[in-house]
């Protein structure tokens, strides 16, 4: 225990008799620091006390989920952690009220991933290359969209059928993982324990791979029909390689693009940053709701927009606060108060949500 306080791990892989002591202890206050999954979120979670709520990998929850968890304190203090910004917590960033603070340096030792793009007609250089590294000593994860084949989507490629054309054909002759969310948490436990020890060298997988996987020695993601993943989902993906001192790789096969899909293919090959990767993301999506639960799409406004007119925007940011210091309560901005409170008070809770 780093932080030298009582801490407890509270998630849905508990037995019912574990998760009820574990809530005993926090609604006692007899624990410091609780860390969890989504099952923080139940009504039956009580913290007498919240005074910070850490919310890592901030795109795989919600508006409402965010709020529910800063709503079991009296106002507690709320860290927001991401790779990739989803478009309303970047737009709130630069128009709202949230301080922002960015690693833009690689841990000691670590080289930057190189990403390239490669059409689906050139797969078999991409295995040649997958096989080299392997040979050389490393590991790699293949991803694919879908766990098993469809009748609906018939043109995407399944992970299972995958799996199959790879172990048996392309690499006969190396060990090959499958790992997909549909298989039971002791067997995913199981696959994952072998790939980290190396006895696998390649894992085919969905992106049940996305967060929480860290083996250094794993140097190579390549991921197929990556014009069918979002540009967070597939920077997350990125992420599972140039874990360690080995130069790292990132592959996307492609079918055919439309204009979106290039953009996005492009933005990615070019840059590794978070920060921009969020912003081009914003720019293909849209920024989503302030003061609403979508977290990307185009807000209803009727003239503005919030990246052509950027510099506009912040300068009437700038104006209304000076109005708001300077003035304190000045009596012509009553009226204005009066129409916000009437009008976006019940609203304006989500916009304190990152």
């Amino acid at each position: 225990n780093r932080v030298g306080k009582q801490t407890v791990q509270l998630s849905g892989s508990l037995t019912a008799r574990e998760k009820q002591q574990i809530k005993r202890l926090i609604a006692e206050h007899l624990v410091h620091l609780v860390v969890g999954t989504h099952a923080l979120l139940q009504e039956d979670v009580v913290f007498p006390k919240l005074g910070l709520a850490i919310i890592d990998e901030q795109h795989r929850f919600g508006v409402r989920q965010r709020l529910t968890l800063m709503q079991k304190g009296a106002q507690p203090d709320v860290l927001v952690m991401t790779a990739t910004p989803i478009p309303r917590t970047l737009a709130l960033t630069i128009y709202g009220d949230l301080d922002v603070s960015i690693i833009d340096e690689l841990p000691p030792g670590r080289k930057p991933i190189i990403t390239k793009q490669v059409r689906e007609s050139n797969v078999e250089r991409v295995y040649g290359f997958l096989a080299q590294q392997v040979k050389a000593g490393r590991q790699a994860y293949v991803v694919y969209p879908v766990v098993e084949e469809s009748e609906t989507l018939e043109s995407v490629k399944a992970a299972e059928k995958m799996y199959q054309h790879l172990s048996g054909t392309v690499f006969p002759d190396l060990s090959v993982g499958l790992l997909h969310g549909r298989l039971p948490a002791d067997e995913k436990d199981a696959i994952m324990g072998r790939f980290q020890s190396g006895e696998i060298k390649i894992l085919v997988s969905t992106t049940v791979i996305e967060v929480g996987v860290d083996v250094p020695n794993a140097s190579v993601i390549v991921i197929e029909q990556a014009e069918r993943f979002g540009l967070a989902q597939i920077h997350q993906l990125r992420g599972r390689v140039g874990r360690g001192r080995h130069q790292s790789y990132c592959v996307l096969v492609t079918g055919k693009l439309n204009d979106i899909a290039r953009e996005r293919i492009q933005t990615l090959v070019k840059s590794s940053d978070g920060f921009y990767i969020a912003e081009m993301d914003m720019k293909l999506r849209g920024p989503g709701e302030f003061y609403g639960l979508r977290q990307s799409g185009v807000p209803g406004l009727r003239l503005g927009d919030l990246l052509r007119d950027a510099e506009i925007l912040e300068q009437a940011r700038k104006e209304a606060q000076y109005l708001i210091e300077v003035h304190k309560q000045p009596e012509e901005l009553h009226s204005v108060a009066r129409y916000i409170q009437q009008n976006w008070q019940r609203r304006y809770g989500l916009a304190q949500v990152g």
